[in-house]
């Protein structure tokens, strides 16, 4: 493995902001100091005038291998993460075939295996019919338990009572929940064909799928963690209404932690006009008022991760009518920039930005020296120019389905390199041709 060596960086991690050099080596940081610079290296970067973060740990991605490669895979959709400074992820289990047995779930990892570009790790899904296996499950093959209390696809759908309970009694690992109840889902969708047809306005996505249904499974949710004393993780957040449900202060301290998404943050309802289907989502992107509440409950600590739910769907499935559009975004190579613009805006520093895209993640998942800028862990860097803007629409897209919600958007920031495990992966525009991601490993 290379040598790196990065000179002039300010440096961002644990609460601090610092001006230094850092050095690797065998893939891992050996120092972090000032005057590096006499220090034999393979390669040098000169980060005067740019910020470095640990890389982004991505808790929720959907990369669509196996089965509907047609959208995404593992090699696209990473090579897409690291250009977007995302240096880890933990990929869901709603593939064909689902990820529902022990057998299966390793035959992700071999999969990625020599062809992800950044750092994996994969959940197991749970159903109405697969609670042996998740009971029986290593806690440290999987980043945790999967559990859909709302609609998806295959038969992911745990929505059997009985079943929950058992899940959240016996499940070995985290639990991390998509929530929202199918049946008010179901009677809003109805409701909707009555008034519209077939011809349903994107503007009622989040209509049918509303802060009701929301706030209704995330609160049985928490309901079946406290009772059972379930690790639990509640994914994906969009509603005012469901912050109450989750407490403020360090989530070292918490057995549910709760997690939002930067398109979340990002669009809000005003934009299903000018960008329809193209920000269909999972739970939907709601009002103005939501999208407030959320960045004020990630400040108070409420909200203990921010990632990307990245979903990518062909553009031709995209433009199907309201019923037979797909929900779900591509998000891995613009999260982390869209990310910065509430900090170019003043509403969250860098410091907290880390926190809950890195030192977070990594915690949460009781990640093995990952997540932290410290001597002696693996050297997932992102180096970032705060001063250079970015059009979406001047960049390649690299996910498979080559789109992205943000185009026509100029962020204010950039990604300038990736460093996924000591490699130097993305850099100057260009993501380098070898995957050198590595398998994301737990202490449970």
């Amino acid at each position: 493995m290379k040598k790196i060596l990065i000179l002039n960086a300010r440096i961002v991690n644990e609460g601090r902001m610092f001006a230094g050099d850092l050095y690797i080596a065998a893939g891992r940081i050996e120092v972090i100091g000032s005057d590096l610079s006499a220090r034999k290296a393979d390669i040098r970067i000169d980060a005067a005038g740019k910020t470095l973060l640990p890389g982004m740990i991505d808790d929720q991605v959907h990369f669509r291998e196996p089965g509907l490669m047609h959208k995404g895979d593992i090699f696209t959709e990473s090579r897409a993460a690291v250009a977007g400074g995302i240096t880890g992820y933990m990929e869901m289990p709603n593939t064909n075939p689902p990820t529902v047995s022990h057998d299966l779930l390793e035959e992700k990892y071999r999969a990625a295996d020599g062809r992800s570009f950044a750092n994996y790790g994969f959940y197991l899904g749970a159903t109405n019919t697969n609670i042996e296996a998740v009971k029986s499950l290593d806690p440290v093959k999987a980043c945790g338990v999967k559990v859909f209390m709302g609609s998806s696809t295959g038969n992911l759908l745990v929505d059997d009572h009985t079943v929950l309970e058992q899940l959240f009694a016996q499940a070995p690992a985290l639990v991390a929940t998509h929530c929202e109840d199918d049946t008010i889902i179901s009677k809003n969708a109805e409701d909707a064909r009555a008034r519209f047809g077939d011809h349903v306005p994107m503007t009622e996505h989040p209509v049918i799928r509303s802060a009701e249904a929301c706030y209704r499974s995330s609160a049985l949710a928490v309901d079946l963690a406290r009772r059972h004393g379930t690790r639990l993780h509640v994914l994906h957040l969009t509603t005012a209404r469901e912050m109450a449900l989750f407490t403020t202060g360090d989530p070292r301290d918490k057995k549910i932690t709760a997690e939002v998404c930067v398109h979340h943050l990002y669009f809000d309802a005003s934009a299903y006009p000018e960008k329809g289907s193209l920000i269909k989502c999972n739970p939907a992107i709601k009002t103005a008022a939501d999208r407030k509440a959320m960045l004020k409950a990630v400040l108070e600590n409420r909200i203990d991760v921010i990632a990307t739910d990245h979903a990518p769907h062909t553009l031709a499935e995209k433009q199907n009518p309201y019923f037979k559009a797909p929900s779900g975004l591509p998000l891995v190579q613009h999260a982390l920039v869209s990310l910065l613009e509430h900090h170019h805006d003043g509403q969250l520093p860098l410091p907290l930005i880390v926190e809950k895209t890195s030192h977070a993640p990594a915690r949460l998942f009781d990640l093995i020296d990952r997540g932290f800028i410290r001597e002696g862990y693996w050297a997932d860097l992102v180096l970032v120019d705060l001063d250079h803007p970015a059009r979406v629409a001047d960049q390649p897209v690299l996910s498979k389905c080559g789109w992205s919600p943000f185009a026509g958007h100029t962020f204010r920031s950039s990604v300038a390199a990736t460093v996924v495990s000591g490699h130097l992966a993305y850099h100057n525009g260009q993501v380098d041709s070898q995957p050198a991601g590595m398998r994301l490993a737990h202490d449970r």
